[in-house]
């Protein structure tokens, strides 16, 4: 498998488990709703998840304000949204989950 087939699958995985761990906590989500972008609806977790997937890779913490600042540093800084109305994301209360179930897809992908 390629790197590239390799970064896919790992995107896969952790937006499945974004997905069946992180977005039944999304205020923005009906109840047995499917995901915001099926609704027409953006969500900053989904739509930043390659920069998150590289923030996990890159951090090596147990504390999570570490990932908080890179991922504020790094993607929020950039994003036209950030602070106004239309701000897409739910970092406040939803990142550290991301954070926790891509650390957790890392971790069963790793050689024992």
């Amino acid at each position: 498998m390629d790197v590239q087939d390799q970064d896919k699958l790992l995107y896969d995985l952790c937006l499945a488990e974004i997905r069946e761990h992180v977005c039944s906590h999304c205020i923005e989500r009906l109840p047995g709703a499917p995901p915001c972008g099926v609704q027409g609806k953006i969500c900053g977790i989904e739509e930043h998840l390659p920069e998150l997937i590289e923030i996990c890779s890159t951090t090596d913490s147990q504390l999570i304000d570490p990932y908080l600042e890179r991922f504020h540093d790094e993607v929020c800084t950039l994003c036209e949204a950030q602070d106004g109305p239309n701000c897409p994301c739910a970092l406040s209360y939803l990142l550290p989950l991301a954070v926790t179930a891509i650390e957790r897809v890392r971790q069963c992908r790793q050689p024992r």
